[in-house]
């Protein structure tokens, strides 16, 4: 069994956490905000243990694939875990996010920090490939979360107190 890699990155907003959890619990939105993710195809709306959605995902170039996740941990609003198939040569895929409200200027925001870990299939190869694919990982997961960000911005306070 190979080693497991892990790739996790951090970002603090200027939206409070409250409004974060809010979108990242609902499993129809990531379309909106995680690069990568082309459309939700099937989704539950409030994530849910146990529950699962699925994603078109782009992959190289115009090549997509099809991926499936299970809400395996929720800790509201602090900490979501999933675990995911459909990444080959990717196996074991889980990912992360802990919300962590923090002082922004004047007011409240929130420390992000989005985690994948896997292990990368195909032996010398997949850890080659792996190396040679975690820095556009770490870009991904900081274009997703300023885009989590300007969502929530341009949504602005029609969404407060709205639970989906």
């Amino acid at each position: 069994m190979s080693e497991v890699s892990e790739v996790s990155e951090t970002a603090v907003l200027a939206v409070p956490a409250e409004r974060v959890w809010e979108v990242l619990s609902a499993t129809g939105r990531y379309a909106e905000w995680v690069a990568g993710v082309l459309e939700v195809t099937d989704h539950h709306g409030e994530a849910t243990v146990g529950r699962t959605y699925s994603e078109r995902n782009r992959t190289v170039g115009p090549l997509t694939t099809r991926s499936t996740w299970t809400v395996r941990e929720l800790d509201p609003p602090r900490r979501r875990v999933d675990t995911g198939t459909g990444f080959a040569p990717m196996h074991d895929m889980t990912n992360v996010f802990d919300v962590e409200p923090v002082p922004v200027g004047d007011g409240l925001g929130t420390r992000l920090t989005y985690t994948v870990r896997y292990r990368p299939g195909l032996g010398p190869i997949g850890r080659l490939i792996d190396r040679l694919q975690q820095p556009g990982l770490r870009r991904s997961f900081q274009t997703s979360m300023r885009a989590l960000e300007d969502l929530i911005i341009a949504e602005g306070d029609e969404h407060e107190g709205h639970n989906g």
